[in-house]
């Protein structure tokens, strides 16, 4: 069986890739890395709401207990960002989740987390993966123990989130766990602090009550309609693993999640005044950098995945760092994904400005800080020579797209070396295209802003031509 990691783990189609047998080769090898590191901290594990989550933590849990390795194995369905600060309170070894995120139900998946909580480096992730097959499964559950990973979490969500000022506003508040893994936390959070509270699809499901549980608006259909009739104040959706946010104003529009990005960001540097770096992936808004660039706040760009803000997180200052995909994180918290701090982040900006709708506050600050134009199409595109679409675009080259001059190329490339995502840069500002390809999905996506709504459709439209006439 051929197992093959991508930027934040291994996920594959339940039965025929994702199994039993398949798990404990993966939890083998990463026992094998574990005890390769002279380690005797416990490995902290959680899962998902998916089919056979429960079961393949069982059976990770048991391996790593074979081989000598003591587990905190989650006594219930845990959130990603829960099992990652876990990981750092508990001064684990390293942490495991099973979980396949915002992919569709019939995928699962393994993310590993370092010592920080955030995920493992390019480097980890190969030693791991060198050791697949290296060594015969062992399996015990001597070293498996059972943990609340919840009190601790919350506890610190309580002294880095403003809940005095939650408590104050009192907001009404609408939430979509979307059947993952965030069931009714946040209710639980919000509650106490004096919040009217309500969850959409807050029992678990392991098919997200037929929806895909990624937080963007194709899929809140349900919030949406809910919002619409004004009785809430913004809705929040986390995703399958809930270290994704989604936002909706309260009359039941979208708040893509470019937007979001601005709004957090305007926050933390007007409001609170958090100091510190913005790490923004090549596929967000570069109004980021018009808009808060400075000496003291410096705008790094990295390529799409979390782990390579993680790795900025870990080296510099920084106030915020996130993803197009509602992946958001914190320098006060940690270097990686939480979608439940960011929906309580949004609550605590909107209570703090005087504003009761998140759509007043939202028309303020694009009066302030300017109108977004950008989209995002994906494509489907299952062909054998997948891998080699990009490689083959960047050697053909491209001097314009759509009429528009390319300043610059960006070439990105996988953790194998192979160019999967290429970013053209036009003259003028805030006007470019990225395009990638999925590492865990048939899917290409294409990704543009421009100055107005009919340059990111020119864009889109002449960066899939650029594509069709190389094999897509």
């Amino acid at each position: 069986m051929n197992i093959f990691f991508g930027t934040d783990g291994w996920r594959g189609r339940l039965g025929a890739v994702m199994n039993e047998e398949s798990v404990t080769v993966v939890a083998q090898a990463f026992a094998d890395y574990i005890n390769s590191q002279g380690s005797q901290a416990p490995v902290a594990i959680g899962y998902d709401t998916r089919l056979a989550s429960s079961l393949f933590a069982r059976r990770f849990a048991e391996t790593l207990s074979g081989n000598g390795i003591n587990v905190l194995l989650a006594d219930k369905i845990t959130p990603t960002p829960v099992l990652s600060h876990a990981v750092k309170h508990y001064h684990c070894a390293a942490g495991v989740m099973i979980t396949a995120s915002h992919n569709p139900p019939e995928y699962n998946g393994i993310k590993f987390k370092s010592t920080h909580g955030g995920p493992f480096s390019t480097e980890e992730t190969k030693k791991v993966e060198s050791l697949l097959y290296a060594s015969p499964r062992k399996h015990s559950d001597e070293r498996v123990k059972q943990a609340d990973f919840l009190p601790a979490y919350i506890a610190r969500l309580g002294e880095l989130i403003d809940f005095d000022a939650i408590r104050g506003a009192a907001l009404p508040v609408l939430v979509d766990s979307m059947g993952g893994a965030g069931t009714t936390l946040l209710e639980t959070i919000l509650r106490p602090l004096g919040c009217e509270v309500r969850t959409i699809d807050g029992t678990p499901s392991e098919n997200f009550h037929g929806r895909l549980a990624e937080p963007i608006e194709k899929n809140l259909a349900p919030l949406m309609e809910a919002l619409a009739n004004g009785a809430y104040a913004l809705g929040v959706a986390t995703d399958g693993d809930a270290d994704r946010v989604g936002a909706c104003l309260d009359n039941g529009g979208w708040l893509s999640a470019q937007k979001t990005i601005l709004l957090l960001v305007d926050y933390l540097k007007r409001v609170r005044k958090v100091p510190g770096g913005i790490i923004k992936t090549s596929s967000v808004s570069d109004k980021i950098r018009v808009c808060f660039a400075s000496p003291g706040t410096p705008i790094h760009e990295v390529q799409v995945g979390f782990k390579y803000i993680s790795d900025v997180m870990l080296q510099e200052q920084i106030a915020f760092g996130g993803e197009e995909s509602g992946g958001f994180g914190y320098g006060m918290h940690l270097p990686e994904r939480d979608g439940i701090f960011s929906a309580l982040m949004l609550i605590e900006m909107l209570s703090k400005s005087g504003f009761r709708r998140l759509s007043d506050y939202a028309a303020d600050a694009t009066a302030r800080l300017g109108e977004i134009y950008y989209d995002r199409i994906d494509v489907h595109y299952d062909k054998p020579d997948k891998n080699q679409l990009l490689p083959n675009l960047y050697k053909r080259g491209c001097a314009n797209v759509a009429g528009f001059p390319v300043g610059q190329v960006q070439a990105f490339q996988s953790s194998r070396g192979i160019v999967n995502g290429l970013k053209f840069i036009c003259q003028g500002s805030c006007r470019w295209l990225l395009i990638r390809s999925s590492e865990t999905e048939d899917i290409i996506r294409l990704y543009a802003e421009g100055c107005s709504n009919e340059e990111v459709k020119a864009l889109l439209d002449g960066g899939l031509k650029e594509a069709i006439g190389y094999g897509l």
